[in-house]
């Protein structure tokens, strides 16, 4: 059963960066297409960026378009998301999550994914 595992959260001063990792473990991440979500304080959870499988498509929200990078390393199991120039309005639990499932449309949508990590903490503060 796949598992993953976010790291590389933090506390970075607006215009900082930082690099989120997602880890799998029980299943090769290369049979899946990953998700990264986040949370804000009080606010429901929005998809970030998608890339699929082969890294073939990347997706990102509006919000972070220009300033977050997704890649990923299947032969080491892991998804990156670097994100730059980040604003206090980036801060939130960020989350990764995975689908076997290619979708055009539904790849911010969370029912969309079966596998979720627990999620890393990001803030964005002075």
């Amino acid at each position: 059963q796949l598992q993953l595992v976010e790291s590389g959260g933090g506390l970075v001063q607006p215009g900082g960066s930082l690099r989120l990792s997602c880890a799998a473990s029980g299943s090769p991440l290369g049979n899946y297409h990953i998700g990264w979500f986040r949370q804000a304080p009080g606010k429901e959870r929005e998809g970030v960026s998608r890339i699929t499988r082969y890294s073939g498509t990347r997706n990102y929200a509006d919000s972070v378009k220009g300033r977050f990078t997704i890649s990923r390393d299947n032969a080491k199991n892991t998804v990156y998301l670097q994100m730059n120039a980040l604003k206090p309005e980036d801060t939130g639990i960020y989350y990764c999550a995975a689908t076997p499932i290619l979708t055009v449309t539904d790849w911010a949508t969370e029912s969309t994914y079966d596998a979720w990590g627990q999620g890393t903490q990001v803030t964005v503060s002075s």
